[in-house]
């Protein structure tokens, strides 16, 4: 595959293209990425009269939901957004997606590494990759920004000067929440049911009991459901319903949907037992949920951007629900998925799995040690709620836990010496802008 003859475009345009993937790397590596770069280069959309732009290439990806890109199109921060499933006829036919700069640097945030290699071969752009565990194709890279020193000592000595540290980019998460409104005061507790149809249909009907419970033995406890990009109110009222077989095994459902008032940003669901669960529709949630007290989330991506909020959290996989082994992520979610054999695949992969899944949270993965409870097996919202109310009734575990997690993180400014990585890259016209 060769590079993109030069189009008819002056030579002083230039792109910088963002590569990829799920919800999760969107929130937390993309969107700070995206908005440090627009502040520290004139760039469109932001600036319509800038030569350089912003680009957004969602790749494939089985974790992905096929939201993504209008999840993206919401912050207006791209001049063009080309879907994961247009990837291929991107890299063969780029110029049906419109004229592009003959310079400009791809950088990886997310997805397979591979992509991008292809992707800036094709275009003929400098290629950046960051790297949060390991560097895969460091020969097609002209640059390597690595989460840690780890990263570069596993690179051939050869290569090691590409590298450069810059740190965990997450890190600068909790910083940029903080900049948000405040919540009220009380006890808040956060709810994440997922952002995957199979999460979903277990974690709805099993948060909102939890809460029901919670509410019973707390009745101050305030609640806030971040509603995933890729789902919506309507469809979580859908996983309360008759259409949502597992939702019957539970006790809770929901009475109503009150739309936001002057004095309440959020709409309001309320539970038939008169629990008001506050809906954060706004996405991504990192101010509302850097101020909560304690998070009830399933397993997955959103477990590091809770970690690296310094988010107190109880992770919750109910295993007595056979259609919960959807929700595995990667190659053994993949399986659990196949036609036919669903009901099979889901009990061997439940046993095999549950012995052997080792951490499943990010903050215990990265810490290789158990930093937040994960709660695996037959469990019920009863359970949690006991937990939760007992992590409430101990401020001072609840302040170590965070700083457990902050102390995983690192120190912020990954973000901007990412950014300035890539003004090294982009040619030296760049210097008048």
């Amino acid at each position: 595959m060769t590079s993109l003859p030069p189009a008819v475009i002056p030579d002083t345009s230039l792109a910088v293209v963002l590569v990829s993937n799920g919800p999760g790397e969107l929130a937390t590596w993309v969107r700070p990425i995206a908005e440090s770069l627009h502040r520290s280069i004139l760039m469109r959309p932001r600036a319509a009269s800038s030569p350089i732009d912003l680009r957004l290439v969602l790749v494939p990806c089985p974790n992905a939901t096929g939201q993504e890109a209008d999840a993206a199109r919401r912050w207006i921060q791209f001049e063009q957004i080309t879907p994961a499933n247009q990837f291929w006829n991107l890299l063969f036919f780029p110029r049906r997606y419109g004229p592009w700069p003959r310079q400009g640097v791809v950088v990886f945030l997310g997805g397979d590494q591979f992509w991008s290699v292809l992707l800036s071969g094709r275009l003929g752009y400098r290629h950046l990759t960051y790297a949060e565990w390991v560097a895969r194709w460091p020969r097609w890279n002209d640059c390597i920004a690595a989460m840690s020193p780890k990263v570069r000592d596993q690179l051939p000595r050869r290569f090691r000067e590409r590298c450069t540290v810059v740190g965990d980019l997450m890190a600068d998460l909790s910083c940029l929440a903080r900049a948000e409104a405040p919540l009220p005061q009380g006890d808040w507790v956060a709810l994440l049911p997922g952002s995957k149809r199979a999460k979903l249909c277990v974690g709805v009907p099993f948060l909102l009991e939890a809460a029901d419970r919670l509410a019973r033995l707390r009745p101050g406890c305030r609640f806030l459901l971040a509603v995933a990009p890729t789902t919506s109110v309507k469809e979580l009222e859908s996983f309360m319903s008759s259409s949502n077989p597992i939702a019957a095994a539970y006790r809770s459902a929901i009475a109503m949907v009150r739309p936001a008032e002057l004095d309440q940003p959020w709409r309001r669901l309320i539970t038939r037992a008169g629990t008001v669960i506050y809906l954060q529709e706004d996405h991504p949630a990192h101010g509302p949920l850097s101020q909560c007290d304690l998070a009830l989330t399933t397993v997955g991506a959103n477990t590091a951007e809770l970690g690296a909020l310094g988010l107190p959290m109880i992770v919750i996989v109910p295993t007595q629900h056979l259609a919960v082994m959807q929700a595995w992520d990667g190659w053994i979610g993949l399986l659990a998925r196949l036609p036919g054999l669903r009901w099979c695949i889901g009990v061997l992969l439940s046993a095999w799995r549950l012995r052997r899944h080792g951490f499943l949270a990010w903050p215990n993965i990265s810490a290789g040690r158990m930093v937040v409870p994960e709660r695996v097996g037959s469990i019920s919202p009863q359970d949690i709620a006991n937990e939760a109310s007992a992590w409430l009734e101990s401020p001072e575990r609840l302040m170590g836990l965070r700083e457990d997690l902050r102390s995983l993180r690192g120190q912020p400014g990954a973000v901007s010496a990412l950014v300035q990585q890539v003004r090294r890259l982009l040619p030296k016209a760049l210097g008048a802008f």
